[in-house]
């Protein structure tokens, strides 16, 4: 546990590294700073560059539309914030009501997601940060119309592109997942693991949903590919599977050979798609390598030929009907990259954004539902209140000049996860310190003019936009030297700064660490119920999957593609809560070791249930009552193991016999044309075995038992 903590606080994440986002943050700030020194009204600048600082941590590379909506309501929301903080913080008692009740509000937009959660934590630090001002009506107001064009500014540089590059973000979100469907077309496919480009085609499907109600020709071109892509990935992992099969039963085959060859113009095809959507520019190199697919797919029917009616034979003739299918597919997607015709392609979302009505209900239907103790939001809510009011009240007592920094300290801090509020809290009282040492040697040093100290500020905050995000502590450093250089700009002493944000900020970081040590939410009291909704989330996938009886049947192809995004997301909810539960001191190694176990045993299924999904139609799920009994009793098996989950009475007794419904189902419909729905069935009925041995051992006995771990096993 240690170990992985430690990993945590010192891992630099160089994914995270936004110059872009950087440069232009930068300019936000800078240039307000630069006219307020340039026209006499320096006080005036900060108040604006301050208000392009608070919205800058809102700046992201999505896309513009979802990127500028959430910039503008950072803007207004922090706008109010200065407002009403400046309004009541003439009045300590009404003060820190309203920093209480802004920050249960804060505290709860958790439920909401990380836009409402950022949202809530840097209008409660603006609204802090003001609220120990006592400023007049009218300067409240100034104030709060400064910040708010601190805030446009920064949205108008952040979305200054979009009349001339409207797609671009959606673009090199496709780019980023062809590109990946290029090196898995080339790696070894593991069942054990989770599918292929997981990461990827969430990333691009979250960046399309928007583009839903956009019935222009770009957006539809753009649809087009995701859809293509999720047939590929599909077909990729179907083909891969197959080849596998294969090179058990003929390691060194001229098969083997072609297949090979077919995936390295696949993957090269893929890469082409990938370079078409970033350049805006169609190689013509994608032509010929079309060519060559369709020759090695014609190349491999005349092996067919030579095939007896066996099961290696079954294998041949599935594996040829993929082998068209992909070719079929990638001609698809790079004629539609191509700005070409879209000819009969998908082009309907899978997933849209719903409009605004519907999406505030669905939002105040999820506050409603975690109003309660068991929630973890809820308890992070009370959690902070009840902080904030203490920092509060501490900061009021202490009557310093800056004493804001420490509930400003807690808000900042304090999270719903154990791993980190305590990574963020260890990191921000070790980088503040750190910071405050670089900056005292700024002023020791160098002795800056104002105009010096307009530039230095505009270079760290594109440190802390630039290298921040990789590493927490990283970023304390820097914001703490900005925050130093800020307060000096409007007249105060930079050594009193200095000491008074290493106080305050050490004091707030122990309050809210102590405060979660008081009260914590443990990730192992949540784990099962995260498992519960991925094994709800594949049981809604996998009969969905045997539902389908022809490709031309749109509703359905819809309800599977919404329910293969919703596994995805399960999926990688159930991995992070497993990721936070390794990093907890209470955390039982034999439940992360179980449930480590299970995640291994899912990837089987799902793997398998995503071949049959990206089988060729001739390989559809049957329509005969052995087919109907399996389906039937694999949903069963699911429901029961997330009744079990859920702490409901279930006797094994109650599981049907899977092994039998296998048996029948080969039985009926032999292996010669069915090879592929024979040997997937099979890793179906062999990884829910495995689940129910899992998780009826983990919920029926004291977790010291034994509990089956799947060795590894060919695929």
């Amino acid at each position: 546990m240690w170990r992985s903590f430690a990993r945590l606080l010192t891992q630099f994440d160089r994914n995270k590294l936004e110059p872009a986002i950087a440069v232009r943050n930068a300019i936000g700030v800078f240039v307000p700073l630069a006219v307020g020194v340039a026209v006499g009204m320096p006080l005036g600048g900060v108040a604006v560059a301050t208000g392009a600082l608070q919205v800058a941590y809102s700046d992201g590379h999505d896309p513009y539309s979802q990127r500028g909506l959430r910039m503008l309501l950072a803007t207004l929301l922090c706008a109010l914030a200065v407002v009403v903080g400046g309004l009541t913080g003439r009045i300590p008692g009404l003060a820190i009501l309203a920093v209480v009740l802004w920050g249960f509000a804060a505290g709860f937009a958790v439920v909401l997601g990380a836009d409402a959660e950022s949202l809530g934590v840097i209008s409660l630090v603006t609204l802090i940060i003001y609220a120990a001002q006592a400023l007049t009506v009218q300067r409240a107001l100034n104030s709060g119309l400064l910040a708010l064009l601190g805030g446009l500014l920064q949205t108008a540089f952040s979305i200054a592109l979009w009349p001339l590059a409207r797609h671009e973000p959606e673009r090199r979100a496709l780019a980023e997942l062809y590109s990946e469907l290029s090196q898995s077309a080339l790696a070894a496919l593991k069942s054990q693991e989770a599918p292929p480009s997981t990461a990827e085609v969430t990333r691009a499907q979250e960046a399309l949903r928007r583009l839903g109600r956009d019935h222009g020709n770009e957006s539809q071109r753009l649809w087009a590919l995701l859809n293509q892509a999720e047939r590929i990935r599909l077909s990729l992992l179907t083909l891969g599977r197959l080849r596998n099969r294969l090179a058990r039963q003929s390691e060194d085959s001229l098969d083997l050979e072609i297949i090979g060859h077919f995936l390295q113009h696949c993957a090269n095809l893929l890469d082409i798609i990938a370079s078409t959507l970033v350049t805006h520019k169609a190689l013509s190199s994608g032509v010929p390598t079309l060519r060559e697919l369709q020759q090695l797919s014609e190349e491999y029917r005349s092996l067919e030929k030579d095939s007896a009616s066996t099961f290696p034979g079954a294998v041949r003739l599935t594996m040829r009907r993929q082998l068209d299918a992909i070719a079929g597919q990638l001609r698809a997607a790079f004629s539609i990259a191509a700005n070409r015709q879209l000819s009969d392609a998908q082009t309907a979302p899978a997933e849209t954004v719903p409009d605004w009505l519907t999406r505030a209900r669905e939002s105040l239907a999820k506050l409603q539902a975690n109003l309660s103790l068991q929630s973890p939001a809820f308890r992070h809510a009370v959690r902070l209140t009840a902080t904030l009011a203490v920092g509060e009240i501490m900061a009021h007592l202490i009557n310093g000049r800056r004493s804001y920094w420490l509930p400003m300290t807690i808000a900042l801090v304090l999270k719903p996860e154990f791993t980190v509020t305590f990574s963020r809290g260890l990191l921000r009282i070790a980088g503040t310190l750190a910071g405050l040492v670089l900056a005292t040697a700024l002023f020791k040093f160098l002795h800056p003019v104002m105009g010096i100290e307009v530039i230095l500020i505009g270079i760290f905050v594109f440190l802390v936009r630039w290298i921040g995000p990789a590493n927490y502590g990283i970023f304390a450093i820097n914001v703490s030297a900005l925050v130093v250089l800020l307060v000096a700009f409007t007249g105060v002493s930079p050594t009193e700064a200095i000491l008074t944000r290493g106080i305050m900020t050490t004091l707030g970081g122990i309050t809210a660490l102590a405060a979660y040590a008081v009260w914590p939410t443990w990730e192992a009291n949540r784990s099962s119920e995260v498992l519960t909704r991925m094994l709800d989330a594949y049981r809604e996938y996998f009969r969905l999957v045997t539902a389908r009886r022809a490709v031309s049947d749109p509703l359905l192809q819809r309800q599977l593609d919404k329910a293969r995004i919703e596994s995805r997301r399960a999926r990688s909810q159930l991995e992070g809560s497993i990721d936070r539960l390794r990093m907890e001191p209470v955390a039982n190694e034999k439940d992360i070791r179980v449930l480590n176990a299970v995640l291994a045993s899912s990837h089987r299924f799902i793997n398998a249930a995503m071949a049959l999904e990206g089988a060729h139609e001739k390989a559809f799920w049957p329509q005969i009552d052995a087919a109907d009994k399996f389906s039937r009793d694999v949903d069963k098996t699911l429901g029961l193991l997330s009744a079990a989950l859920r702490g409901e009475q279930v006797s094994p007794r109650q599981f049907a016999d899977l092994r039998e419904d296998h048996h029948a189902l080969v039985s009926s419909i032999g292996t010669e044309h069915h090879a592929l729905l024979a040997d997937e069935s099979d890793r179906v009925t062999n990884s829910l075995n495995t689940l129910r041995e899992q998780i009826m051992a983990w919920r029926g006995r004291d977790v010291s038992t034994r509990v089956p771990v799947p060795e590894p096993q060919r695929v």
